[in-house]
Protein backbone atom coordinates (compact mmCIF):
# COMPACT_ATOMS: atom_id res chain seq x y z
CA UNK A 1 0.00 0.00 0.00
CA UNK A 2 1.12 3.45 -0.14
CA UNK A 3 1.06 3.93 3.75
CA UNK A 4 0.35 1.71 6.59
CA UNK A 5 -0.33 4.21 8.99
CA UNK A 6 -4.19 5.45 9.61
CA UNK A 7 -3.52 8.89 9.37
CA UNK A 8 -3.68 8.12 5.38
CA UNK A 9 -6.76 6.31 5.58
CA UNK A 10 -9.47 9.41 7.00
CA UNK A 11 -9.89 9.99 3.15
CA UNK A 12 -12.40 7.25 2.40
CA UNK A 13 -14.72 9.06 5.54
CA UNK A 14 -16.01 11.52 2.90
CA UNK A 15 -18.31 9.13 1.69
CA UNK A 16 -19.98 9.02 5.37
CA UNK A 17 -22.26 12.11 5.12
CA UNK A 18 -24.35 13.28 2.12
CA UNK A 19 -24.78 17.11 2.76
CA UNK A 20 -27.78 18.23 1.07
CA UNK A 21 -28.06 22.05 2.99
CA UNK A 22 -27.54 25.23 1.15
CA UNK A 23 -24.61 26.17 1.28
CA UNK A 24 -23.59 29.52 0.77
CA UNK A 25 -21.62 30.53 -2.21
CA UNK A 26 -18.92 29.90 -3.44
CA UNK A 27 -20.51 26.74 -3.51
CA UNK A 28 -21.45 25.49 -6.79
CA UNK A 29 -22.55 22.73 -8.35
CA UNK A 30 -19.74 19.71 -8.56
CA UNK A 31 -19.66 19.71 -11.96
CA UNK A 32 -19.38 23.16 -12.98
CA UNK A 33 -15.62 25.45 -13.86
CA UNK A 34 -14.41 26.07 -10.61
CA UNK A 35 -12.99 29.60 -9.96
CA UNK A 36 -9.47 30.17 -9.65
CA UNK A 37 -8.33 29.46 -5.75
CA UNK A 38 -8.08 32.97 -4.61
CA UNK A 39 -10.90 34.26 -6.16
CA UNK A 40 -13.16 30.84 -4.92
CA UNK A 41 -11.26 31.76 -1.02
CA UNK A 42 -12.37 35.10 -1.03
CA UNK A 43 -15.80 33.46 -1.21
CA UNK A 44 -15.49 30.86 1.94
CA UNK A 45 -13.63 34.21 3.84
CA UNK A 46 -17.52 35.17 3.61
CA UNK A 47 -18.70 31.99 4.04
CA UNK A 48 -16.78 31.79 7.66
CA UNK A 49 -17.80 35.11 8.91
CA UNK A 50 -21.44 34.50 7.93
CA UNK A 51 -21.38 31.23 10.20
CA UNK A 52 -20.46 33.03 12.84
CA UNK A 53 -16.43 32.32 13.20
CA UNK A 54 -14.51 35.19 14.56
CA UNK A 55 -12.63 37.70 12.11
CA UNK A 56 -9.16 36.88 13.88
CA UNK A 57 -9.39 33.47 13.14
CA UNK A 58 -10.40 33.65 9.52
CA UNK A 59 -7.57 35.97 9.08
CA UNK A 60 -5.03 33.87 10.38
CA UNK A 61 -6.02 30.81 8.90
CA UNK A 62 -6.76 31.89 5.34
CA UNK A 63 -3.83 34.63 4.98
CA UNK A 64 -1.92 34.03 2.56
CA UNK A 65 -3.46 30.60 1.75
CA UNK A 66 -2.43 28.35 -1.16
CA UNK A 67 -3.43 24.92 -2.58
CA UNK A 68 -0.90 22.32 -1.47
CA UNK A 69 -0.78 20.07 -5.09
CA UNK A 70 0.49 16.87 -3.11
CA UNK A 71 -3.10 16.51 -1.71
CA UNK A 72 -4.73 15.68 -5.02
CA UNK A 73 -2.46 13.23 -5.86
CA UNK A 74 -2.71 11.18 -2.36
CA UNK A 75 -6.39 11.68 -3.31
CA UNK A 76 -6.20 10.14 -6.59
CA UNK A 77 -4.58 6.79 -5.20
CA UNK A 78 -6.09 5.90 -2.31
CA UNK A 79 -4.75 1.80 -1.15
CA UNK A 80 -8.16 0.82 -0.48
CA UNK A 81 -9.46 1.20 -3.86
CA UNK A 82 -6.02 0.07 -5.51
CA UNK A 83 -4.81 -2.81 -3.46
CA UNK A 84 -6.25 -6.06 -2.90
CA UNK A 85 -7.96 -7.55 0.67
CA UNK A 86 -4.75 -9.55 0.67
CA UNK A 87 -2.27 -6.81 0.45
CA UNK A 88 -4.16 -4.02 2.25
CA UNK A 89 -4.40 -6.50 5.57
CA UNK A 90 -1.14 -7.96 5.03
CA UNK A 91 0.57 -3.97 5.51
CA UNK A 92 -1.71 -3.21 7.88
CA UNK A 93 -1.93 -5.88 10.17
CA UNK A 94 1.45 -6.92 11.73
CA UNK A 95 2.72 -9.01 13.99
CA UNK A 96 4.59 -5.79 15.11
CA UNK A 97 1.18 -3.96 15.59
CA UNK A 98 -0.69 -7.16 17.42
CA UNK A 99 2.27 -7.28 19.88
CA UNK A 100 2.05 -3.34 20.73
CA UNK A 101 -1.67 -3.55 20.70
CA UNK A 102 -1.67 -6.64 23.48
CA UNK A 103 0.96 -4.97 25.27
CA UNK A 104 -1.20 -1.25 25.32
CA UNK A 105 -4.26 -3.43 26.07
CA UNK A 106 -2.75 -5.17 28.89
CA UNK A 107 -1.10 -1.91 30.59
CA UNK A 108 -3.78 0.05 30.23
CA UNK A 109 -6.89 -2.52 31.39
CA UNK A 110 -8.38 -0.63 34.24
CA UNK A 111 -8.62 2.60 32.10
CA UNK A 112 -10.30 0.74 28.96
CA UNK A 113 -12.27 -1.22 31.51
CA UNK A 114 -13.87 2.03 32.81
CA UNK A 115 -14.39 3.46 28.99
CA UNK A 116 -15.96 0.44 28.05
CA UNK A 117 -18.25 0.65 31.04
CA UNK A 118 -18.90 4.15 30.48
CA UNK A 119 -19.16 3.94 26.95
CA UNK A 120 -20.92 0.44 26.16
CA UNK A 121 -18.12 -0.33 24.09
CA UNK A 122 -15.67 -3.45 23.63
CA UNK A 123 -12.16 -2.21 24.76
CA UNK A 124 -9.74 -4.04 22.42
CA UNK A 125 -11.87 -2.42 19.58
CA UNK A 126 -10.33 1.31 21.45
CA UNK A 127 -6.73 0.09 20.41
CA UNK A 128 -7.55 -1.61 17.19
CA UNK A 129 -8.63 1.70 15.77
CA UNK A 130 -5.92 3.50 18.08
CA UNK A 131 -3.50 1.37 16.37
CA UNK A 132 -4.61 1.58 12.74
CA UNK A 133 -5.42 5.21 13.19
CA UNK A 134 -2.53 6.71 14.10
CA UNK A 135 0.08 3.58 14.80
CA UNK A 136 -0.58 3.82 18.34
CA UNK A 137 -0.56 7.92 18.64
CA UNK A 138 2.92 8.29 16.63
CA UNK A 139 1.46 9.18 13.39
CA UNK A 140 -0.76 11.82 13.17
CA UNK A 141 0.27 14.00 10.33
CA UNK A 142 2.19 16.64 9.22
CA UNK A 143 -0.27 18.35 7.10
CA UNK A 144 -1.59 21.81 7.29
CA UNK A 145 -5.09 21.07 8.21
CA UNK A 146 -6.32 24.18 7.09
CA UNK A 147 -4.82 24.31 3.44
CA UNK A 148 -5.58 20.61 3.08
CA UNK A 149 -9.37 20.98 3.14
CA UNK A 150 -9.41 24.28 1.71
CA UNK A 151 -7.61 22.30 -1.28
CA UNK A 152 -9.65 19.64 -1.69
CA UNK A 153 -12.51 21.87 -0.87
CA UNK A 154 -11.86 23.84 -3.91
CA UNK A 155 -11.48 21.19 -6.39
CA UNK A 156 -14.51 20.31 -8.08
CA UNK A 157 -14.69 16.51 -6.91
CA UNK A 158 -16.46 16.84 -4.06
CA UNK A 159 -16.59 20.35 -3.22
CA UNK A 160 -20.00 20.30 -0.93
CA UNK A 161 -18.43 18.11 1.40
CA UNK A 162 -14.88 19.21 2.07
CA UNK A 163 -16.25 22.70 2.11
CA UNK A 164 -18.37 21.70 5.09
CA UNK A 165 -15.21 20.20 6.46
CA UNK A 166 -13.02 23.72 5.91
CA UNK A 167 -15.91 25.28 8.10
CA UNK A 168 -15.36 22.56 10.54
CA UNK A 169 -11.78 22.76 11.15
CA UNK A 170 -12.21 27.04 11.27
CA UNK A 171 -14.73 26.31 14.00
CA UNK A 172 -12.13 24.09 15.73
CA UNK A 173 -10.05 26.96 15.78
CA UNK A 174 -12.14 29.50 16.74
CA UNK A 175 -13.06 27.36 19.99
CA UNK A 176 -9.49 27.24 20.92
CA UNK A 177 -8.71 23.68 20.90
CA UNK A 178 -5.27 23.49 19.62
CA UNK A 179 -2.90 26.38 18.69
CA UNK A 180 -3.04 27.17 14.51
CA UNK A 181 1.13 26.38 14.04
CA UNK A 182 -0.04 22.55 15.73
CA UNK A 183 -3.18 22.39 13.47
CA UNK A 184 -1.67 19.66 11.53
CA UNK A 185 -3.05 16.45 10.32
CA UNK A 186 -3.18 13.58 7.50
CA UNK A 187 -3.72 15.11 4.18
CA UNK A 188 -7.22 14.63 3.97
CA UNK A 189 -7.88 16.82 6.95
CA UNK A 190 -7.94 14.11 9.88
CA UNK A 191 -6.37 14.77 13.16
CA UNK A 192 -5.18 13.36 16.39
CA UNK A 193 -4.33 10.19 17.33
CA UNK A 194 -8.12 9.02 16.23
CA UNK A 195 -7.87 11.06 12.75
CA UNK A 196 -11.29 12.76 13.51
CA UNK A 197 -11.98 14.62 10.61
CA UNK A 198 -13.42 18.27 11.84
CA UNK A 199 -16.96 17.54 11.80
CA UNK A 200 -16.20 14.14 13.80
CA UNK A 201 -14.22 16.21 16.53
CA UNK A 202 -17.03 18.59 17.01
CA UNK A 203 -19.87 16.04 17.55
CA UNK A 204 -17.70 13.53 19.47
CA UNK A 205 -14.54 14.40 21.03
CA UNK A 206 -14.36 14.23 24.92
CA UNK A 207 -12.68 15.29 28.13
CA UNK A 208 -12.40 11.96 29.80
CA UNK A 209 -9.82 13.43 31.63
CA UNK A 210 -11.48 16.11 33.35
CA UNK A 211 -8.75 18.86 32.35
CA UNK A 212 -11.70 20.95 30.90
CA UNK A 213 -10.03 20.07 27.35
CA UNK A 214 -10.85 17.85 24.29
CA UNK A 215 -7.28 16.79 23.75
CA UNK A 216 -7.33 14.48 20.62
CA UNK A 217 -3.76 15.35 20.11
CA UNK A 218 -2.02 14.41 23.22
CA UNK A 219 -4.24 13.03 26.28
CA UNK A 220 -4.85 9.30 25.75
CA UNK A 221 -8.19 8.86 27.57
CA UNK A 222 -9.62 11.80 25.38
CA UNK A 223 -8.10 10.07 22.50
CA UNK A 224 -9.60 6.37 23.68
CA UNK A 225 -13.17 8.07 24.55
CA UNK A 226 -13.55 9.91 21.36
CA UNK A 227 -13.40 7.04 19.68
CA UNK A 228 -15.51 5.34 22.54
CA UNK A 229 -18.52 7.79 22.03
CA UNK A 230 -18.14 7.77 18.73
CA UNK A 231 -18.85 3.97 17.93
CA UNK A 232 -21.48 4.45 20.39
CA UNK A 233 -23.50 7.21 19.05
CA UNK A 234 -23.02 4.97 15.81
CA UNK A 235 -24.85 1.92 16.83
CA UNK A 236 -22.41 -0.28 18.50
CA UNK A 237 -23.83 -3.45 20.11
CA UNK A 238 -21.11 -4.02 23.05
CA UNK A 239 -20.31 -8.05 22.89
CA UNK A 240 -21.44 -8.39 19.26
CA UNK A 241 -19.10 -9.57 16.67
CA UNK A 242 -17.64 -7.42 13.78
CA UNK A 243 -17.64 -10.73 11.28
CA UNK A 244 -14.84 -13.57 10.50
CA UNK A 245 -12.77 -14.77 7.84
CA UNK A 246 -13.82 -17.46 5.59
CA UNK A 247 -12.44 -19.24 3.43
CA UNK A 248 -14.75 -19.95 -0.20
CA UNK A 249 -14.43 -23.73 -1.04
CA UNK A 250 -16.63 -23.39 -4.82
CA UNK A 251 -17.23 -20.73 -6.81
CA UNK A 252 -20.36 -18.39 -5.41
CA UNK A 253 -22.64 -16.15 -7.28
CA UNK A 254 -22.32 -12.81 -5.75
CA UNK A 255 -24.55 -10.88 -8.46
CA UNK A 256 -27.43 -12.93 -7.14
CA UNK A 257 -26.86 -12.49 -3.66
CA UNK A 258 -26.57 -8.76 -3.89
CA UNK A 259 -29.84 -6.32 -2.59
CA UNK A 260 -31.99 -4.97 -4.67
CA UNK A 261 -31.46 -1.93 -3.39
CA UNK A 262 -28.38 -0.32 -0.84
CA UNK A 263 -28.52 2.07 1.41
CA UNK A 264 -26.97 5.26 0.76
CA UNK A 265 -23.59 7.32 2.40
CA UNK A 266 -21.50 4.37 2.17
CA UNK A 267 -20.50 2.97 -1.34
CA UNK A 268 -18.70 0.16 0.64
CA UNK A 269 -22.11 -1.29 1.48
CA UNK A 270 -22.91 -1.86 -2.64
CA UNK A 271 -20.35 -5.01 -2.34
CA UNK A 272 -22.22 -6.72 0.49
CA UNK A 273 -24.53 -9.27 0.47
CA UNK A 274 -27.82 -9.86 2.04
CA UNK A 275 -27.70 -11.71 4.83
CA UNK A 276 -28.05 -15.21 5.25
CA UNK A 277 -27.97 -17.81 7.92
CA UNK A 278 -24.37 -19.28 8.43
CA UNK A 279 -26.32 -23.02 7.38
CA UNK A 280 -26.58 -21.37 3.64
CA UNK A 281 -23.22 -20.28 3.62
CA UNK A 282 -21.93 -23.43 4.90
CA UNK A 283 -24.41 -25.16 2.10
CA UNK A 284 -22.53 -23.15 -0.48
CA UNK A 285 -18.85 -24.51 0.43
CA UNK A 286 -18.22 -21.61 2.45
CA UNK A 287 -15.55 -22.73 5.40
CA UNK A 288 -16.09 -21.22 8.86
CA UNK A 289 -12.95 -20.70 10.96
CA UNK A 290 -14.48 -23.38 13.58
CA UNK A 291 -17.42 -23.92 15.19
CA UNK A 292 -19.67 -22.21 15.89
CA UNK A 293 -22.78 -22.61 18.58
CA UNK A 294 -25.83 -21.21 16.49
CA UNK A 295 -25.80 -21.90 12.57
CA UNK A 296 -28.90 -20.05 12.57
CA UNK A 297 -26.83 -16.63 12.90
CA UNK A 298 -27.35 -14.05 9.87
CA UNK A 299 -24.80 -12.70 8.19
CA UNK A 300 -23.49 -10.96 5.18
CA UNK A 301 -20.45 -11.55 2.91
CA UNK A 302 -18.03 -8.95 1.09
CA UNK A 303 -17.67 -9.90 -2.19
CA UNK A 304 -13.99 -10.79 -2.32
CA UNK A 305 -11.92 -9.77 -5.26
CA UNK A 306 -11.74 -11.41 -7.97
CA UNK A 307 -9.79 -14.90 -7.99
CA UNK A 308 -9.35 -14.58 -4.11
CA UNK A 309 -10.41 -17.66 -1.92
CA UNK A 310 -10.68 -15.92 1.54
CA UNK A 311 -13.56 -14.00 1.94
CA UNK A 312 -15.62 -12.67 4.78
CA UNK A 313 -18.50 -12.89 6.88
CA UNK A 314 -20.07 -9.54 9.09
CA UNK A 315 -21.55 -9.03 11.97
CA UNK A 316 -24.22 -5.89 13.41
CA UNK A 317 -20.85 -4.50 14.37
CA UNK A 318 -19.01 -4.10 10.91
CA UNK A 319 -21.54 -1.30 9.78
CA UNK A 320 -20.26 0.80 12.63
CA UNK A 321 -16.54 0.39 11.53
CA UNK A 322 -17.67 1.56 8.66
CA UNK A 323 -19.07 4.54 9.99
CA UNK A 324 -16.03 5.52 11.54
CA UNK A 325 -14.18 4.83 7.88
CA UNK A 326 -16.53 3.70 4.54
CA UNK A 327 -14.11 0.89 2.93
CA UNK A 328 -14.31 -2.79 3.49
CA UNK A 329 -11.09 -3.50 3.64
CA UNK A 330 -10.34 -1.01 6.25
CA UNK A 331 -13.12 -2.13 8.80
CA UNK A 332 -11.97 -6.07 8.01
CA UNK A 333 -8.19 -4.55 9.54
CA UNK A 334 -10.04 -3.28 12.66
CA UNK A 335 -11.93 -6.44 13.04
CA UNK A 336 -8.57 -8.73 12.62
CA UNK A 337 -6.74 -6.42 15.04
CA UNK A 338 -9.34 -6.03 17.73
CA UNK A 339 -9.81 -10.41 17.54
CA UNK A 340 -5.82 -10.78 17.80
CA UNK A 341 -5.36 -8.34 20.63
CA UNK A 342 -7.81 -10.67 22.84
CA UNK A 343 -6.93 -13.64 20.94
CA UNK A 344 -4.48 -16.24 23.04
CA UNK A 345 -0.99 -16.03 21.97
CA UNK A 346 0.56 -18.94 20.27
Amino acid sequence: MVHSYGFLNCWVRVGLLVFTMGLVQPLQAEDQERPDFQTWLKGIRAQALAEGISEATVQRALTNLEPDPRVLKFDRRQPEFVQTFEAYLTARVTDTKVSKARDFYQDNRTLLRALAEKYEVDPQYLVAFWGLESSFGLYQGKYSVIRSLATLAHDPRRTRFFTSELMSALKVLDEGHIEPDLFVGGWAGAMGQNQFLPSSFLRYAQDFDGDGKKNIWSSRPDVWASIAYYLQRNGWQQGESWGMPVVLTQPIEFEQLKPATVPGGCRALKYHTVKRPLSDWQAMGVQLPGPVADTSVEMAMVVPDEGEQRAYLVGPNFRTILAYNCANKYAVSIGLMADAIVADPE
